[in-house]
């Protein structure tokens, strides 16, 4: 896999994988993967793997920003 350096949002693939994602938020692939089993976050499974849409996590991001989420 080739590193992709993105200079704006529209320019993220529109699905990603944990890994991806990961490496987007600044967090370990362990933390992704617990991210994306925490109820509410938009994940979702094709056959065995985990994927992730571009435009909802930046809406889950947005609102966790608007509630003052930390954690």
């Amino acid at each position: 896999m080739t590193e992709q350096n993105y200079k704006n949002f529209s320019e993220l693939p529109m699905y990603m994988s944990v890994p991806a994602m990961a490496k987007l938020l600044g967090i370990s692939e362990s933390s992704g993967y617990e991210l994306v089993h925490e109820k509410g976050f938009p994940a979702f499974r094709i056959g065995s793997r985990i994927v992730i849409e571009r435009d909802k996590l930046k809406a889950w991001i947005d609102r966790r920003m608007q509630e003052g989420v930390v954690s």
